[in-house]
């Protein structure tokens, strides 16, 4: 009898050894490498055909053919239906990740129950908790009503075996794959060859079927999906569930999509009874921000098609140390040494002896160029400790030669602007068309010399304590030199 082949597969990246090593030499992470028996089985590939017997003519179909059901599901949550881009399409497969307890399962079972209140057939399958867990749960979001088929099962010959017993479901939920195991892969449960087995027998599943199958994924520390990157390359899609410590809201955010865009993001609240959509995701980024402060500027950004202003907050204080700091939240910290250096280089704005802090309020992240403008203007006035008007947005990007450049969709900032009371903006100069041209109160601006200008020309700084100490002094020595360079 032929020994089985042994191989070792990293539980971080995928990567095979053909021995063992304490270093994966792919990703570098330490003690990942796990042994696993290299058979073939459902995630193995296709095995030798004996008798060099020939597989059967598969019916080729026309691409302008239709289908009998609706393409897509609506789920009932709105803002899941914009990050899938309209709902469920049938037959196909997601994968939700986020951190634990950030409230994956909480959202599917939301949509589990609106879906089943629709009068569609919902199955959820949970490999983590015990049904009456889940019922207790669904009990306190008040969804224990609804006609959701459950049950609690990490086999996935005796998942498959009870989905094709009934009537075909619109929706199945697995949570979470990691839990799955097959007999078909020698390994334990968790396990590289385990999670491929498993998904890409429940994405067969879904393709056979035509049910829409959910897999959740657990991450890694690093925020990404625990497992090989090869079932991300399977599902359809792929859905990042984002919330940071201390927040009370919930960014989901898509990643991959093949039936719709990758740049939306849908916003949900977490209350005590489940989570709540939030349809205007500005009037909560801009709900606590206070009267106007030095360091503080509201960017008027883009989340794929939706507007969302946030406020950028900075803070310039004078280091103790030979190093000065460079804190940042929400926000890139390469961007954020390019335009520190445009400032220092085309402004004469001396930041190097100085700490700089920089965080985007509420915990959201922005990967925008355009939020440049903001930054900016939030790090001037915290140095010069002028207050930029409350009633003002700022977008644009900043080039190296300190220009400022033009973005895309202005005209939508600004109507979201103006929707929630703000009557100016400081934009590009070339953004401003004839659409944007009506709108009062808009400066544009081609280099981010005028930008300075403007905010040491305007406003005043607000009044100080009566008996400054050393560090404000300082401070605010510093900032007169700045501003008057």
């Amino acid at each position: 009898m032929a020994r089985a082949k042994i191989q070792y597969i990293c539980q971080n990246c995928g990567a095979a050894s053909p021995r063992w090593q304490g270093r994966c030499e792919a990703c570098g992470e330490w003690n990942t490498l796990v042994e696993e028996s290299a058979t073939g089985g459902i995630g193995g590939g296709p095995a030798k055909s004996a008798g060099g017997k020939r597989g059967r003519i598969v019916e080729l179909q026309p691409l302008s053919g239709g289908s009998a059901d609706a393409p897509r599901i609506p789920s009932g949550i709105a803002e899941l239906d914009r990050v899938t881009g309209g709902g469920f399409v049938r037959g196909s497969a997601l994968l939700v990740g986020g951190d634990p307890g950030i409230g994956k399962s909480t959202l599917l079972l939301q949509a589990s129950a609106a879906l089943a209140a629709q009068g569609q057939r919902v199955v959820y399958i949970s490999g983590e908790e015990a049904v009456a867990q889940v019922r207790l749960r669904a009990e306190r979001m008040g969804v224990a009503n609804m006609p959701v088929a459950l049950a609690a099962e990490t086999s996935v010959e005796d998942i498959l075996a009870t989905l094709q017993a009934g009537p075909v479901p619109a929706l199945v939920i697995i949570d979470s794959i990691q839990t799955l195991w097959t007999e078909l892969a020698e390994s334990a449960p968790g396990t590289v060859s385990q999670v491929r087995a498993s998904a890409q027998a429940m994405i067969r599943y879904a393709k056979h079927s035509g049910a829409t199958v959910v897999l959740v994924g657990h991450v890694t520390k690093d925020g990404q999906i625990a497992g090989p990157r090869v079932v991300e390359h399977m599902v359809d899609a792929v859905l990042y569930f984002e919330g940071e410590g201390g927040h009370h809201f919930r960014i989901l955010r898509a990643v991959k999509n093949r039936f719709g865009a990758t740049d939306e993001i849908g916003v949900f609240e977490m209350t005590g009874s489940g989570l709540r959509e939030v349809p205007n995701p500005s009037e909560l980024f801009l709900g606590e921000r206070n009267a106007a402060s030095p360091g503080a500027a509201v960017f008027a950004g883009m989340e794929g098609t939706r507007p969302v202003l946030v406020e950028i907050q900075a803070l310039v204080s004078p280091s103790p140390l030979g190093t000065p700091r460079r804190a940042v939240v929400g926000w890139d910290s390469g961007r954020l040494a390019m335009v520190i250096a445009v400032l220092e280089s085309h402004c004469g704005i001396k930041l190097g002896p100085n700490d700089v802090y920089l965080a985007v309020a509420g915990g959201l992240k922005i990967a925008e160029p355009a939020a440049d403008l903001a930054v900016a203007a939030a790090l001037v006035s915290s140095l010069s400790g002028i207050a930029l008007p409350a009633d003002c947005v700022y977008f644009g990007e900043i080039s190296l030669s300190g220009a400022v450049r033009p973005v895309s969709q202005a005209s939508q900032r600004l109507k979201e602007a103006q929707k929630l009371g703000f009557s100016r903006a400081v934009l590009p100069l070339v953004s401003i068309d004839k659409d944007a041209s009506a709108v009062p109160g808009l400066q544009g601006i081609d280099q981010l010399a005028a930008l300075v200008a403007t905010i040491a020309a305007s406003g005043t700084r607000p009044e100080r304590r009566a008996v400054p100490d050393q560090a404000e002094r300082r401070r605010s020595a510093v900032a007169d030199e700045a501003l008057d360079s």
